[in-house]
């Protein structure tokens, strides 16, 4: 796929063969490009804060020596929030989901998805900011629905206007700033500011965190 925005992307795993099968399958793509690769969390943030360009999108892995996946995700959410992270991990517990949505991460995949599906879900976070596929929504459902479920915390009320409302239902519904401006008769710009205004009022760091806050606070539904 020719695509004129190259998506950089990092990749985090201790194992070297993941690492190099992983870079192999974005090669295959003119949209994607490998900056680096680290084998565990504290190198990950080395090099992020080495570097001259910024990978758009990271591919972590949970479970690493000297620093976890998880370790480095809650730092980078802090010091790089836009920063993208996809996790693909062997352990695809419902435990493990909420933990990495709750930190802030924009998709999670096993380690056996499809490399389509990887590619795929690459572009869908650089592009609408998250990607929760199947698995990861049956589970956002599940526990939304369940006793111990996490629920989202705010001190005080939060008005939205009836414009964010439309903006917040869309994003939920995965549509792109693009396609939210077309639907709605505004601009781009005039979207962003909607999503800016939405993140602050909500307290949430990214498009995927709004998206989650949106769904356990029942301020959006979905079929």
């Amino acid at each position: 796929m020719e695509n004129s925005t190259l998506i950089h992307i990092a990749i985090a795993d201790d194992e070297a063969l993941f690492r190099r099968g992983m870079r192999l399958i974005m090669e295959d793509f003119q949209d994607l490009s490998v900056l680096f690769e680290a084998e565990n969390g504290e190198e990950l943030l080395k090099k992020i804060r080495a570097s001259d360009e910024l990978p758009d999108v990271i591919l972590l892995d949970l479970k690493m020596p000297v620093m976890s996946g998880i370790e480095a995700a809650e730092v980078i959410r802090r010091e790089f929030p836009s920063i993208q992270i996809v996790v693909i991990s062997s352990h695809v517990s419902k435990a493990f989901i909420l933990n990495m949505i709750e930190i802030g991460a924009s998709a999670y995949l096993g380690k056996n998805a499809n490399p389509d599906e990887v590619v795929e879900t690459i572009r869908m976070v650089r592009e609408k900011g998250f990607y929760y596929n199947t698995t990861v929504m049956d589970v956002i459902r599940e526990n939304m629905m369940g006793k111990n479920q996490i629920k989202p915390q705010r001190a005080f009320h939060v008005e939205l206007t009836s414009r964010e409302k439309e903006v917040l239902q869309l994003i939920c519904a995965e549509y792109n700033t693009q396609e939210i401006a077309e639907k709605l008769y505004i601009s781009s710009r005039t979207v962003e500011g909607h999503r800016n205004n939405l993140l602050s009022k909500l307290g949430c760091r990214n498009t995927a965190g709004l998206v989650v806050y949106a769904l356990q606070s029942g301020l959006v539904k979905l079929d």
